[in-house]
């Protein structure tokens, strides 16, 4: 978030030579990225250790024993406690504990315990999204689904903003969407909308779809593996929270975009000159070529079958859909493999398809490395002991709480962490592996506290100053952040009643 102070009113000429000193430059505040504030939580998190209380809780299958949680004498001197803040980014990464001692440290023999994993999979994620954008094969469709449905303009608005939330749902499509913001203007201006409409088509439907995720490795990835369970858990919520709370968005864009075409004194970024000039050129025709066809084929079905993979088709009674059970490893394969095929079937060659593959990994490699510090606080807890003391301390204050009251319970206390870590991954890998075992001592899956992350990670992100999506979209579309906010507030209420009531209801289901 930048704050700047207002501009003093300009001084006499006189005054300005007589001081003899130039203009003081505006000072401007920046709220500090995700990676200032995960190293400040390291430090305060090892900090604290040496005043929080050490303990553990038995455990049986991986997950604590309610009433089990005892002190216990922390073996480790003061230099190996600094020695693991040292190496807390390495352990984050590539750490593993011991069986006998239960530490982490790199190397050794025992269970691996960093995310070396989801690192991958995020590198190839980011490989096969780069690789797909520079073959022009997605700008070029959506281009194209708003050709032929030109003259249907209330149907246009709904298909646009559901392909986005497909986007946000399915892959976390966020930092991509900035570049649609050049073709929906022109194309809402010309259907006699205004820019909020074109803006929030993009925003809201990628902001929703990511809020109600079903298979985001950004989100539902990362937190699933953080919280010791499989992507597919916990799937048919967040596929019903989906459906509906992209028609939620939908009829609440649409709802404006009429208000604004009855009304356009009621728009809240009304025409200017420019707008009107952009409006009389129109759009151009799209075209959409067979290897970008092919090419849109190939990136539906990979996500396709990433879902197929992932889900535990048993467990729905689906008994004849076999069950892959397939995890980062498999699933980095995957993308890596198909990237490498959209790169040659999309006519980037042998030397562009590598190119845009090392891009991709490099655009990527900060939401890696994101994980790989949010990892490294927890094995911080872990070998001082003190993950067990704060998750019992937790477990007291909703001990006596209903199962629908501790769903919600658990998205209201992930609201805060959103906001100081907007990072989606980065918050998933620092909050699940002490949250998600509450749900043991609550009687409720996993998977629901992996919801109610994800939902209020979305839901935050949504609207808040320290997104580089939020703010650099709005700045696109040339919308000051007061007026997309006054929009935004009646949808924001409405979303939160949603999520809540969705969430207990799948704790009452269960």
């Amino acid at each position: 978030m930048t704050l700047q102070s207002a501009p003093a009113s300009p001084q006499p000429a006189r005054a300005r030579k007589d001081s003899g000193a130039p203009d003081a430059p505006r000072r401007r505040l920046r709220f500090p990225s995700a990676f200032t504030v995960l190293i400040a939580v390291t430090v305060a998190v090892w900090a604290l250790t040496f005043v929080i209380p050490t303990g553990r809780y038995d455990t049986k299958d991986g997950s604590p024993v309610p009433g089990t949680y005892h002190s216990v004498e922390l073996t480790t001197g003061f230099w190996e406690r600094l020695k693991d803040l040292f190496l807390a980014p390495v352990n984050g990464l590539y750490g593993v504990t011991d069986t006998g001692t239960g530490l982490t440290a790199p190397g050794g023999t025992g269970d691996f315990a960093g995310a070396a994993g989801v690192f991958l999979f995020i590198l190839a994620v980011g490989a096969f999204i780069t690789v797909t954008m520079r073959t022009g094969a997605l700008t070029a469709g959506v281009a194209r689904l708003a050709q032929r449905l030109h003259h249907r303009r209330t149907l246009l608005l709904v298909v646009l903003l559901t392909v986005f939330s497909l986007g946000g749902t399915t892959y976390g499509m966020a930092e991509e969407t900035l570049g649609f913001y050049g073709l929906m203007i022109p194309l809402m201006l010309g259907l006699g909308y205004d820019r909020m409409v074109a803006a929030t088509v993009v925003m809201v439907g990628a902001g929703v779809g990511t809020l109600a995720s079903t298979v985001n490795p950004f989100a539902t990835g990362v937190a699933s593996d953080s919280a010791g369970i499989g992507t597919g858990d916990g799937i048919v919520l967040r596929l019903v929270m989906w459906a509906c709370l992209t028609a939620l968005a939908a009829a609440y864009v649409v709802r404006y975009a009429r208000r604004v075409t009855e009304d356009p004194s009621r728009s809240l970024t009304p025409l200017t000159e420019d707008d009107l000039r952009i409006k009389a050129e129109g759009s151009e025709a799209a075209k959409l070529t067979s290897r970008q066809r092919t090419v849109l084929y190939l990136f539906a079905a990979t996500f396709l079958f990433m879902i197929f993979a992932v889900v535990p088709w048993s467990d729905l009674h689906l008994s004849f859909l076999p069950t892959l059970g397939w995890y980062f490893p498999e699933l980095a394969a995957l993308f890596i493999v198909a990237a490498v095929a959209v790169g040659l079937v999309g006519g980037l060659g042998e030397k562009g398809t590598v190119n845009a593959v090392t891009a991709g990994a490099g655009d990527f490699i900060g939401a890696a490395m994101i994980v790989m510090l949010a990892r490294g606080v927890t094995v911080i807890m872990n070998n001082a002991s003190v993950t067990d003391t704060v998750l019992d301390g937790l477990q007291s204050a909703v001990a006596d709480t209903s199962s629908g009251v501790f769903a919600v319970l658990m998205f209201v206390v992930n609201l805060p962490l959103a906001f100081f870590v907007p990072s989606s991954s980065g918050h998933a890998a620092l909050a699940m592996p002490i949250l998600a075992p509450l749900a043991d001592f609550a009687g409720v899956s996993r998977a629901l506290v992996v919801t109610a992350y994800q939902s209020a990670s979305g839901w935050v992100n949504l609207v808040t100053p320290t997104s580089a999506v939020v703010m650099g979209g709005l700045a696109l579309a040339k919308i000051r952040y007061d007026r997309y906010l006054r929009f935004m507030a009646p949808l924001m209420g409405a979303l939160l009643v949603a999520v809540a009531g969705f969430l207990a209801l799948g704790a009452a289901v269960r």
